[in-house]
């Protein structure tokens, strides 16, 4: 066995097991904010299964913010309407429509894409400008932790090798042998249907027109079905009772009939049959080494809740890594990930995903996720409503009812909404992208005091409806905002700050006296990294 390449710490990758979309997706966040990656895949190819297919708004925000978004919107389509069909009428029943969060996101939609379409395309992204990093056929073997680093021992193709990297990420799926490696134990429950998905080609628009959203939830007591419109074909989701035989092509294809009518030839172009699970592991780091995606929870992927939650993680923990690597903050930074993530998945999108299960079984009267307003319902089944625990008070949420956006509140995902500034249009989230960001909301007219910014890890604003007079001393630090449409969807009053963290969650909110000559953003920053915030 070689021995590991020698590097000095502060240039060891971060390592990550396994090239599936969360795996890609946390490479591409690292390498967003400067941190190099490399990748460990087993196989000596990426996914070719039919697997999970529909990504949600806040995972296009995600791929946004690290530089992935365009691609895969290329390869994918866009919905505005998740349908809700009964099955014994065929009547629709309420439609979620996306269109409502306008004010929210620049994304008011949801997309269509297969796994394995898109896991091609976000190792494209990757490798566009760090290639190489991805190394197929590549199987962990073992690894041992050491005070800076770990040594991760893997065999290649050209045989066994000890990689060094500086954390370990384990996105190695519901298997993963990073969690065994840590002893990490499972807890929950295997369902005893299972899920029995494939993908068809019929003509549901010209010949036969159907006219169903591009994702269409058919419930019933007895069979229900999930319907997903693909850029290349039509999906059908069924459960598969547990002593069933795996259906052959043509009972696929005649189950799919009983659904939407004959429509004429219908082509299966694959299918799989996979288990459901509900099991979330006991701890999710330890040391360097840490659980993401389905390694860390595997939820019933109902509402695309499966594949998204996972993404979540990815949203989480890479400015963390980035933050503690560039000496910005302190290793307790790393703490916030497991405590804000778990449950998420646990309490959050596990207990939802189960409870959309039965109602589409009709065994419940209804969803708490579904309420009695438009709004409520597109921000929640959008995972825009995912509100963290940012403060450890235990204070977090998954769901938002109603028919118009409320206010803003801490650990809520910032609304992504434009103001004008010294160079233009910028929108909140790629404000905040790559570093905390105060926003202090006042009258610039009165001259407030905002303190210029100590370096790149925090930058503060003025946010006003009037534009700060040049000879204000504020132009290089305002941001306009005509008719107050930000302030107002914050739903906060004058003269508050307003801190938002790299992942557009909304750290702090607290009113603050504009005459203060002290730096609140400062201190705040402090207590949530562990030291001050560095001077450029």
């Amino acid at each position: 066995m070689s021995a590991p390449t020698p590097a000095p710490a502060e240039t060891l990758p971060v390592g990550i097991v396994g090239a599936g979309p969360v795996g890609l997706i946390t490479a591409l966040g690292l390498a967003r904010y400067g941190v190099p990656v490399v990748v460990f895949e087993e196989d000596d190819r990426l996914s070719l299964d039919t697997k999970a297919g529909t990504i949600l708004t806040r995972t296009l925000e995600v791929l946004h913010r690290y530089g992935a978004l365009t691609p895969v919107l290329n390869a994918s389509l866009r919905i505005d309407e998740i349908g809700d069909i009964d099955r014994e009428t065929n009547e629709a029943r309420a439609s979620v429509l996306t269109g409502a969060l306008t004010e929210d996101t620049r994304f008011p939609f949801v997309i269509n894409i297969p796994q394995n379409e898109l896991e091609p395309v976000l190792r494209a992204s990757l490798e566009r400008d760090h290639p190489g990093v991805v190394r197929l056929s590549t199987r962990l073997e073992r690894f041992t932790q050491h005070d800076d680093h770990v040594d991760v021992e893997v065999a290649g193709p050209d045989g066994p090798e000890t990689v060094a990297v500086r954390y370990l990420l384990g996105c190695d799926g519901g298997r993963s042998k990073v969690r065994d490696e840590l002893g990490v134990t499972v807890e929950g429950h295997t369902l005893p249907d299972r899920y029995s998905l494939v993908d068809m080609r019929a003509d549901l628009d010209v010949e036969h027109p159907r006219d169903y959203p591009y994702l269409a939830y058919f419930g019933d007591p007895s069979e229900w079905m999930i319907l997903v419109r693909q850029p290349h074909c039509w999906r059908f989701l069924f459960p598969l009772a547990a002593d069933r035989d795996v259906p052959t092509a043509q009972e696929l294809a005649d189950k799919a009939r009983r659904f939407i009518g004959d429509v004429g030839e219908v082509e299966v172009l694959g299918s799989n049959v996979y288990t459901v699970h509900h099991r979330v592991a006991t701890r999710w780091r330890e040391g360097r080494v840490f659980l993401m995606g389905d390694a860390a929870h595997l939820i019933t992927p109902m509402w695309a809740l499966g594949l998204n939650t996972g993404v979540l993680d990815a949203s989480n923990l890479p400015w963390r890594l980035a933050w503690v690597l560039r000496g910005w903050a302190a290793p307790s930074l790393l703490d916030g990930y497991e405590n804000e993530q778990s449950p998420v998945a646990i309490q959050g999108s596990g207990e939802m995903a189960e409870a959309a299960r039965a109602y589409m079984s009709r065994q419940t009267g209804g969803v708490e996720a579904m309420g009695d307003g438009n709004w409520g319902n597109a921000f929640t089944r959008a995972l825009l409503s995912v509100s963290l625990d940012v403060d450890g008070t235990g204070d977090w949420s998954m769901v938002r009812s109603g028919s118009e956006p409320d206010a803003v509140r801490v650990g809520d995902r910032a609304p992504d909404l434009p103001l004008f500034g010294a160079e233009g249009t910028v929108h909140l989230h790629d404000l905040a992208a790559d570093g905390f960001v105060a926003l202090h909301f006042t009258d610039t007219r009165r001259r407030p005091h905002v303190p210029e910014a100590a370096g790149p890890a925090l930058r503060q604003f003025a946010v006003s409806r009037w534009d700060a007079p040049h000879d204000s001393g504020l132009r290089d630090r305002a941001l306009f905002d005509p008719a107050e449409r930000v302030r107002r969807r914050f739903g906060v009053a004058d003269d508050t700050l307003v801190l938002l963290r790299p992942d557009g969650h909304v750290a702090a909110i607290e009113p603050h006296d504009p005459a203060a000559r002290d730096d609140r953003a400062a201190a705040l920053y402090e207590q949530i990294t562990g030291q001050a915030p560095p001077r450029a």
